[in-house]
């Protein structure tokens, strides 16, 4: 039996597609045509450099645009987005995934753009997560900082490889290298101490016990070549911890708006401060963009696909790992300072059923 349905299609009637790349974009417009011509399009190629943009600022306002529905490879849309969200468009950037390109058909960046705005002027597609201004400089400083703390990671490990190299086997005794007694035991190595039982004297609060095991840790091969290596290192690992406090306030000064939605956050228990800031910059405060849990819960991959055919079940992989700079990275990523963090998928009890087995993911149609 049919059924009436409640939907009927809307056509945008001036709208714009760009497909961006490194040095020109490719600008499709489609307004409403003369008498006895339902549409008309215009396609032009731009530079992306901004007084080309200007110009084409300006031909959108001339041909009335309402919407600008745009996709790119890698961040070029960012300068393009930026400068058409500040002349007042409504500026959509859509997952490149939900405009692919029908099979079978020659592909250049001129048809590109003409298909993306015909799919845009017929309202099938979603626009992605951009947030606000204010957001988008802290989620800058908040990525900047996680990239500064991988690489002072990365320079604290390639000093655990030169002391192995020197037969120099500290962390075995030590847990932190790096504390207060490992780095006067490694300033002493640099200053030209080699004898061992002088570098386990550097030791504090509870190592004194382990002096013995310090002098059999420092019986190496330490060498000048290796002193100058640590010299560099060590000089690396405290530039980056200064410019990382140099980050933290700058996050303070950008957080300062958002004040009480970080308390909030910082109340959960495996949450603090930086973590705080680190969930606003990726998702801001303004919750209205995902309809419920469940998509947000899909736009941060923490839902499994669901793939379904002739009622079976295809594929119900988890979802892939976020990378520190993906939807979901702030809920994968380690917390400074470090607190015990619990399962996001345990946090509530919402997530259990009766037996105490985890319940399956809601599907969901989250913005991409």
């Amino acid at each position: 039996m049919l059924e009436e349905t409640q939907e009927r299609e809307e056509i945008i009637e001036r709208v714009a597609a760009l497909d961006i790349g490194k040095a020109e974009l490719v600008c499709c417009v489609r307004v409403p045509g003369p008498p006895g011509r339902t549409r008309v399009q215009e396609v032009v190629t731009y530079k992306t450099m901004t007084r080309s943009l200007l110009v084409l600022v300006d031909r959108l306002h001339e041909l009335e645009v309402t919407r600008v529905v745009m996709e790119a490879t890698s961040d070029y849309w960012k300068p393009v987005f930026y400068v058409l969200e500040g002349a007042g468009f409504e500026t959509w950037l859509v997952n490149a995934k939900d405009v692919k390109h029908l099979p079978g058909r020659p592909k250049t960046d001129r048809l590109d753009a003409v298909w993306l705005c015909k799919v845009a002027e017929r309202q099938m597609l979603r626009p992605s997560f951009v947030p606000p201004p204010p957001i988008r400089v802290l989620r800058d400083l908040t990525r900047y900082r996680w990239d500064q703390i991988a690489v002072r990671t990365a320079e604290k490990q390639r000093v655990e490889k030169l002391l192995e190299d020197a037969q120099i086997k500290l962390s075995v005794v030590v847990s932190d290298v790096f504390g207060v007694s490992g780095r006067d035991m490694l300033a002493a190595l640099v200053a030209g101490k080699r004898e061992p039982r002088t570098l386990a004297q550097f030791a504090r609060g509870r190592m004194r016990g382990k002096i013995t095991d310090l002098e059999e840790a420092f019986t190496g091969r330490f060498d000048d070549h290796h002193a100058f290596l640590l010299t560099k290192m060590l000089t690396r690992i405290d530039q980056t911890t200064a410019d990382i406090a140099e980050i933290d306030e700058l996050i303070d000064a950008h957080l300062i708006p958002f004040a009480d939605a970080a308390e909030r956050l910082d109340e959960v228990p495996g949450i603090g401060h930086i973590a705080a800031a680190v969930i606003i910059a990726e998702i801001g405060v303004d919750m209205t963009r995902f309809p419920t849990t469940a998509h947000l819960c899909s736009w941060a991959r923490f839902a499994p696909g669901i793939k379904e055919s002739a009622g079976r079940k295809k594929s119900n992989a988890p979802p892939a790992t976020a990378t520190p700079t993906s939807p979901g990275s702030w809920a994968r990523q380690r917390w400074w300072p470090a607190r015990p963090t619990p399962s996001w998928a345990n946090a509530t009890d919402a997530s259990l059923d009766d037996a105490g087995r985890r319940r399956p993911s809601l599907p969901s149609d989250a913005p991409s």
